[in-house]
């Protein structure tokens, strides 16, 4: 894939893992305000955020056009009880899950990238969009685990 994203993945995940890992316990579990996730919570909706694009990267690949449900967050992260989880293991998790979605891109056929491509009701983008949107996405949430 030409245009560097799984280079850019894997950056980002190459230099967020070690310091995910220096986070203790306190601070991943310490709730953030009311209403407002958790470390934990946080790095599980970046989990869902992998699997739910996971599905598009591979589905794209043999479709003309693909839709795609919308991602009810709040139901996720709740569902999962990813407050109860191990820091370590979510590390891990998210870590593997996007260094494998770095392989998907790296084998994504380039033409791929201009499919169109609609996530529940919204308007219809490009794959291209979609995965930068990721990328965007991430380095916010990432933001918020490290502060």
């Amino acid at each position: 894939m030409p245009d560097g994203f799984a280079s850019d993945l894997l950056r980002i995940v190459d230099t967020a893992e070690p310091e995910l890992r220096a986070l203790s316990r306190v601070d991943v579990s310490e709730l953030r305000g009311s209403g407002a996730w958790s470390r934990l919570e946080i790095l599980g909706h970046l989990i869902d955020s992998a699997a739910n694009n996971h599905q598009r990267y591979v589905r794209v690949q043999s479709v003309d056009e693909l839709c795609f449900p919308d991602y009810d967050q709040q139901a996720w992260v709740a569902s999962q009880d990813y407050r109860t989880c191990e820091w370590d293991r979510l590390v891990d998790l998210w870590a593997a899950y996007n260094r494998h979605l770095a392989h998907v891109l790296e084998a994504m056929p380039a033409a791929n990238l201009e499919t169109p491509c609609r996530v529940g009701e919204s308007q219809a983008g490009s794959v291209r969009d979609l995965i930068d949107q990721y990328l965007v996405h991430m380095r916010h949430h990432l933001a918020q685990l490290t502060e």
